[in-house]
């Protein structure tokens, strides 16, 4: 089986327009999720991270595209061209194929935001997909991963079997989702969004705080620097318990860890680190801490990186992957913003502080509406 590695990225979230802004912002604890009085998003103020739009507006401009494109086909386009800027891959070549993750795609277009300006045909996900590969004029059909919130971290996986498979030598692993009405009443009605900026494992935890961004992550059978990153395993399961919520055991969610575990040939005491997904709902929690108990994980250092970007949908899972890389390769991880006191019944090792630890091996998880789970490992080669 041929290595796959992770040779460049970038993350795009109210925080910063790439992943060192990124980094640099969580590094000095601050959060990104603010209240906001947007009464065209919702009647009532709600804490969330959202994406400053004249940044937004400013970096999509000087890539010179005169065509109309949507709040979150900028963004995601945005986030591949950082990507590709560190790289010397052709994104027009038959050798690189795309996959677009995403939750919901141009929902927005449902809020006739931009009426005659951008087809309704964009609220297909699949149209949307092919619209930011054919910005970078890639010859091939992209493919679209929507899992509900673990469709970065599928996405990353499908991105490295395809690999595997050697029909191409690159996977640009891209996608985001954005703040809308439709979003934030959806989650108002399961009343699953937090009165404050979201506490990840926390006692006082009575939420979550939605996030919009985009993140890209590139794959390839060819390291380009000393430090590489390798994603060497994962599985993804389904614990088919309810339309919404996860299973209340977590048996759902360590058959993810297991099987990743297994797919990389190492066992626990070999990771270092986790990065959980922490989205500071009761539910979510509590079956994440029974999962890594279960696992044999529980004194690992883990984090949430929710309370800085708030939960960004599709964009999560490859968001919070790129900030692992990171940390691996800086050998430094970041606290999880809003813990303080622990919440779940399984104590797991959760990170108050900042703190300096040599990172070789890497678990990430991710849970999602219908019983989804995911979970990646990645390793510094």
């Amino acid at each position: 089986m041929k290595s796959v590695f992770l040779i460049s990225d970038n993350v795009i979230t109210s925080l910063g327009f790439n992943t060192g802004e990124n980094a640099a912002k969580m590094r000095e604890r601050c959060s990104g999720v603010l209240l906001s009085e947007d009464h065209f998003i919702s009647p009532t103020p709600f804490y969330a991270s959202l994406v400053k739009t004249p940044i937004l507006e400013e970096s999509f401009g000087r890539l010179n595209s005169k065509e109309g494109y949507t709040r979150l086909e900028k963004m995601i386009i945005t986030s591949i061209s950082d990507a590709l800027n560190k790289t010397k891959i052709d994104p027009a070549s038959n050798d690189t194929l795309f996959i677009i993750s995403t939750a919901k795609g141009n929902i927005d277009l449902l809020e006739n935001k931009y009426k005659e300006r951008v087809p309704k045909e964009r609220l297909k996900l699949a149209v949307m997909a092919r619209v930011i590969s054919s910005f970078f004029k890639n010859p091939n059909q992209p493919l679209v991963i929507s899992n509900a919130c673990i469709s970065g971290s599928v996405a990353i996986l499908l991105g490295k079997r395809i690999l595997n498979e050697g029909k191409y030598r690159n996977v640009i692993v891209a996608g985001g989702d954005v703040i809308s009405e439709f979003t934030v009443s959806g989650f108002q009605s399961f009343k699953a969004i937090g009165s404050g900026p979201c506490k990840p494992y926390d006692e006082g935890r009575d939420g979550i705080s939605l996030g919009e961004g985009a993140g890209t992550v590139i794959l390839s059978v060819e390291p380009e620097n000393n430090t590489s990153i390798a994603v060497i395993g994962g599985a993804i399961t389904n614990d088919a318990n309810h339309i919404s919520g996860p299973s209340r055991t977590g048996e759902g969610l360590f058959l993810a860890i297991d099987g990743a575990l297994k797919d990389a040939s190492i066992c626990a005491e070999e990771i270092d680190y986790i990065s959980g997904h922490g989205t500071a709902t009761n539910y979510n929690d509590e079956m994440e801490s029974k999962a890594i108990h279960s696992a044999k994980l529980e004194l690992v250092p883990m984090n949430s990186l929710k309370g800085y970007i708030g939960h960004t949908l599709g964009a999560a899972g490859i968001a919070e992957s790129v900030m692992a890389a990171y940390s691996m390769k800086n050998n430094i991880l970041f606290a999880t913003a809003g813990f303080s006191k622990m919440g779940v019944t399984q104590p797991v090792n959760v990170l108050s502080d900042c703190i300096e630890k040599k990172v070789n091996r890497v678990l990430k998880t991710a849970a999602g509406f219908g019983g989804c789970n995911a979970a990646l490992i990645f390793e510094k080669q």
